[in-house]
Order: C-alpha cells, then sequence, then structure tokens
C-alpha cells in the first residue's frame, strides 16, 4: 500500500506597500495607485470589488492625514490579495492617542446628520466583510502609531 501525502491547494498572496505624504494629496494618490495595482492583479477598473476597496483606501487614508497626521511622517498603505479568497487593504499612521472609538466588533457612535465628519468608519463598516484597529507593526516590530485593517472575502 502506497500513501500519498495529503496535497494542499497552493494560495498566491499578491502584496503592495506604498508610503504617501500625508496630506490630501498623497490621500488621493493612494486611491488612485491602489486601483491601479488591483487592476493589474485582474481586479478591473469599474469592478464591484474596484470600487468596494477604493472606497475603503479613500476613506482610511483620508482619516490618516485628517486624524493621525503628524507633521513630518507619512502614512502607509498595505494591500494583500489571496485570488478567489482575500483582499486585505491596511493603512498605518504614526499617531498614538487618536484611535478611532469603534472597531469592526464594537458599535462606533452614531454621526451628527449634519456634520462635515464621522461617517468614514461607518461606510468601511458597511463595505467591508471585517475590519479592526491594530497596533502599528512592521517586519516584526511594534512601532508609534496604528493600523486599521479591513478585509473583503472574495469566496462568495
Amino acid at each position: 500500500m502506497t500513501l500519498h501525502p495529503t496535497r494542499q491547494p497552493q494560495l498566491t498572496v499578491n502584496a503592495f506597500t506604498q508610503r504617501f505624504s500625508s496630506t490630501p494629496l498623497g490621500a488621493r494618490l493612494a486611491r488612485l495607485l491602489a486601483l491601479a495595482q488591483l487592476h493589474t492583479w485582474d481586479i478591473p477598473y469599474g469592478s464591484s470589488l474596484s470600487d468596494t476597496a477604493a472606497q475603503i483606501v479613500a476613506e482610511l487614508a483620508t482619516n490618516a492625514v485628517t486624524h493621525g497626521r503628524v507633521p513630518g511622517r507619512d502614512f502607509e498603505l498595505r494591500l494583500a490579495h489571496t485570488p478567489d479568497v482575500l483582499l486585505r487593504i491596511e493603512v498605518s499612521d504614526t499617531r498614538v492617542e487618536r484611535r478611532p472609538p469603534c472597531s469592526g466588533d464594537l458599535v462606533c457612535p452614531s454621526p451628527t446628520p449634519f456634520g462635515d465628519s464621522g461617517r468614514g468608519l461607518f461606510l468601511v463598516d458597511a463595505l467591508a466583510d471585517r475590519w479592526e484597529v491594530r497596533d502599528r507593526v512592521s517586519l516584526g516590530v511594534v512601532l508609534l502609531g496604528k493600523t486599521i485593517r479591513a478585509e473583503l472575502n472574495l469566496n462568495r
């Protein structure tokens, strides 16, 4: 009798990381480059997934620029794509003391009806399958700041 090892499916994980200036232009560039990167991963412009990911990147990058900005420090965008499984979007900033008042497992306080801000994380919560606030980590080292991670399941 010959034993054959159980074959595990091969998974490819595509990754993209880029730092941007903590400015409105940096936030806009993050969204545009995310769209371009997704397109190279066969997630076409204008598709539902591309549009959803672009909206999440836009909200998280804007939050990093608006609420997480430290003068002279950049924010970082990371994308990880496992085809037909998962798309992970992470935006990290260097601001320690300004964490969102909620995360994916907690209820966010309601925004004011006519306020100029406070809706970004509601959109992320509505669009992502899950999201969370984490300590900022790079190459296994905890750094000052926070990371907002949002994930989209692709195997629906």
